[in-house]
């Protein structure tokens, strides 16, 4: 057998650095170069935080917020555990600063990360390692932060915090301007892939999953910003519907009808927003006024003419034959 002592010895380097690399990689977590903003409302306590990369799925693992505790974002290359560990410091009492200093202190990769917090005060810290990928920084104003790495400009992380400065209306509305603001200044050099907002009331409930008025990601797309506003749009109808659905609940019919209505305004093709209204009016007496619903959404797609009968036998509609009978009239006629 012959041997080659120099092609050995250039394997084994070669073998021994790539396991380093490896070995570094994983120590540094993935990587998830990125914009993103966390923010409080300082009127509703309404807590947040939103992102958008070039990356896939990059909200399952850079933006964490909890009710009446704080938000988080965890970037660069991501080490996830701050979004977890950060929220349980918090929790326990620390301070937005004291939770991140901590968290940096223990972590002998912090040169690679970039992370931001928020704590329930609106009180803001955050960091960005010497080693993050340029252009990379970070803006903190009265209850927010701006942060991005790997950025086209390095002036993204300043129009994010103009814009969320300078927008009116809800913070899922100020959080979103901010990333629209950064994609307009360049936004990611390689381009953009997937977003995400998240948003949480300011007051505990004590059933998280109640607390999210916004919890939305786009996963992977041409244009992740487009199709995260459309289903900011969407969510917002469907949280009047669930409002609606809450007040029907407690007997205030009224205020229900009020809160289907703005849901259906805003969404007037969507059959499912047309149908339960014309429901609660029909099994509230308002026949008459349920009829023309009934007759879109039946013109929308027949197949709610044939649930209709269905909801008498699970107390959905009276049991009243005549009833069921004058509503599926407004059915078109088969041919």
């Amino acid at each position: 057998m012959t041997r080659h002592p120099i092609r050995l010895f250039v394997f084994l380097a070669a073998a021994i650095l790539l396991s380093n690399l490896l070995s570094a990689a994983e120590a540094k977590g993935r990587p998830g170069h990125t914009f993103s903003i966390v923010a409080i409302d300082k009127e509703t306590g309404e807590m947040g935080a939103a992102v958008q990369s070039h990356w896939f799925s990059v909200g399952s693992s850079v933006i964490w917020a909890e009710s009446g505790v704080g938000a988080i974002c965890t970037q660069s290359f991501i080490e996830a555990s701050y979004g977890p560990l950060g929220l349980d410091l918090m929790r326990a009492g620390k301070t937005a600063e004291e939770a991140l200093a901590g968290l940096l202190r223990a972590d002998k990769y912090e040169a690679v990360r970039q992370v931001a917090m928020l704590d329930g005060q609106g009180r803001v810290a955050a960091h960005t390692g010497r080693n993050c990928i340029p252009e990379a920084g970070h803006l903190t104003g009265d209850g927010f932060s701006c942060q991005a790495n790997l950025m086209l400009k390095n002036t993204v992380w300043t129009a994010m915090a103009e814009a969320f400065e300078g927008t009116e209306g809800e913070l899922v509305d100020r959080l979103m301007a901010a990333l629209e603001a950064a994609q307009g200044e360049g936004g990611d050099i390689r381009g953009k892939q997937s977003a995400a907002i998240l948003v949480v009331k300011g007051k505990s409930s004590g059933a998280p999953w109640k607390d999210r008025i916004y919890d939305l990601r786009v996963e992977d797309h041409p244009a992740p910003l487009a199709e995260l506003r459309r289903l900011i749009r969407l969510n917002k109808a469907y949280n009047f519907m669930n409002k609606g659905d809450e007040l029907l609940t407690e007997g205030k019919v009224g205020e229900s009808m009020k809160s289907y209505t703005r849901a259906m305004e805003m969404y007037p093709d969507n059959a499912e927003m047309v149908f339960w209204p014309a429901v609660t009016l029909a099994s509230t007496g308002k026949v008459e006024e349920s009829l023309p619903l009934f007759k879109k959404v039946f013109a929308m797609d027949p197949n709610w003419a044939i649930l209709l009968p269905r909801l008498p036998q699970v107390g959905q509609l009276p049991k009243d034959k005549g009833l069921i009978k004058k509503i599926l009239a407004q059915a078109p006629k088969k041919q």
